[in-house]
């Protein structure tokens, strides 16, 4: 961690699932969310000489647990994210990808899509690929950048199998999908056009394209362009990750995002992590959770 809130609580009252222990099958840890509609999960394997494996793996044990639930965010940290992969010399990032991909096509068919919810991959430390996953039964809308190609359509250029989230989705506030947006996850965000990458090396310029994207996969979730930040005071409580490839550039990232991107209010937390793509210097990632009057919470939410 570099800079900003150390501990990150979109869900403050998350409690051990009544319905499963605190550690399944030696890997999952698993927690309930307000009135046990949602379903939030960590774990992590050895990743081994087989990246695609321990992928496939981890995601085949995450699908059982939620059975009969939907994906609404994935958050997944790959050892050595960028170096070559031990076992056949691919990239450790498009191992993951293709472990990845196979278990979604065999728990959701070919059309498996329509079930990827928002995500991010950043490079860790260590030898074990770790996620933490949010589900629920709640029906979520998945949301796609008009100015990016869906990760899941990129062509082979970037791996065996493309790499499976959707740019954002939105969990709404009823049952079927109905109502307004109760959270509104936003997958890690960088200086990509198209399938391209922009301006590699150039940090700044990086930062311009993102909050680009970010203003543009905003509109598309109907939170205006900037996240939420020009509703109703109090509207939204808005939580950030920015990964910086390089500590060296928390400062000027800071000078850039402050004021632009960032508000006073916000819950931030600025991380050293390596990013999915070489090229790319800086990634950033929201959540957006629905601000309720205290006398209209459902029991359990916050």
């Amino acid at each position: 961690m570099l800079a900003g809130a150390a501990l990150e609580r979109i869900f403050p009252d998350a409690r051990p699932a009544a319905s499963a222990p605190a550690r399944a099958d030696g890997d999952f840890a698993l927690f309930s969310h307000g009135d046990g509609d949602d379903l939030i999960g960590c774990a992590r394997v050895p990743a081994g000489r087989d990246l695609a494996d321990a992928a496939h793996r981890i995601y085949r044990r995450l699908f059982g647990h939620a059975a009969g639930l939907h994906l609404h965010r994935i958050w997944n940290y790959v050892p050595r994210i960028n170096e070559p992969s031990p076992g056949n010399g691919e990239e450790n990032y498009r191992e993951f990808c293709r472990g990845r991909s196979l278990a979604f096509e065999q728990a959701f068919g070919r059309d498996f899509a329509r079930a990827l919810p928002a995500a991010s991959a950043v490079g860790c430390e260590g030898a074990e690929l770790a996620l933490v996953f949010v589900a629920g039964k709640t029906a979520p809308r998945h949301v796609e950048n008009p100015a990016q190609i869906p990760a899941y359509e990129y062509p082979a250029d970037y791996g065996p199998r493309a790499p499976g989230f959707a740019r954002a989705t939105i969990v709404p506030d009823g049952a079927g999908g109905a109502g307004e947006a109760r959270c509104v996850f936003i997958s890690g965000t960088a200086a990509i056009k198209g399938h391209a990458t922009v301006a590699p090396g150039r940090l700044v310029r990086q930062i311009e394209c993102t909050l680009d994207n970010l203003r543009l996969i905003s509109r598309a979730c109907g939170a205006g362009d900037d996240l939420g930040a020009g509703g109703a005071p109090g509207r939204w409580r808005r939580h950030f990750k920015i990964y910086l490839r390089r500590a060296a550039d928390l400062e000027e990232a800071r000078l850039a995002l402050h004021g632009t991107l960032l508000r006073a209010d916000d819950v931030v937390t600025w991380l050293r992590a390596d990013i999915c793509r070489a090229a790319l210097g800086i990634e950033i990632e929201a959540t957006l959770i629905r601000a309720r009057p205290a006398a209209k919470r459902r029991k359990g939410f916050a």
